[in-house]
């Protein structure tokens, strides 16, 4: 499954999809992921085949028990839990931000987590 590429933003991953992705990868089940998700299946499979069409890779092997990652998704998995965390990091400092006094928007991490993860997804992807 290749998707030709002309650069990093002719397309969009979303949060949502990194998050399904991971909950499937570890779940190792569509059915149990959804669950946990607190979604229906369908639409949990139809994002994370937008999300293999987006990457331009197949992540997971589908099996009559479940799913089970493919090299690709192997390598994504840590990174894509590395993303979450890192926005998980932002909006908490971002929160914490209107507690401080002289804080300011225009210094620390704001951009930093998705530039990161921007960078992460590009060594992801690029051969």
């Amino acid at each position: 499954m290749t998707r030709p590429r002309a650069g990093v933003l002719d397309w969009v991953v979303s949060l949502d999809q990194l998050s399904y992705f991971v909950a499937v990868a570890e779940e190792g089940n569509i059915g149990r992921a959804a669950q946990r998700l607190h979604i229906s299946q369908p639409p949990l499979s139809r994002q994370i085949r937008s999300l293999e069409h987006e990457l331009g890779v197949s992540l997971f092997q589908r099996t009559p028990r479940g799913v089970q990652l493919l090299p690709a998704g192997h390598r994504l998995l840590p990174r894509a839990r590395h993303i979450l965390d890192a926005v998980a990091s932002v909006r908490q400092l971002a929160r914490h931000a209107d507690a401080e006094p002289g804080a300011s928007p225009e210094h620390g991490p704001s951009g930093a987590g998705a530039e990161a993860g921007v960078t992460i997804l590009e060594r992801f992807v690029t051969p």
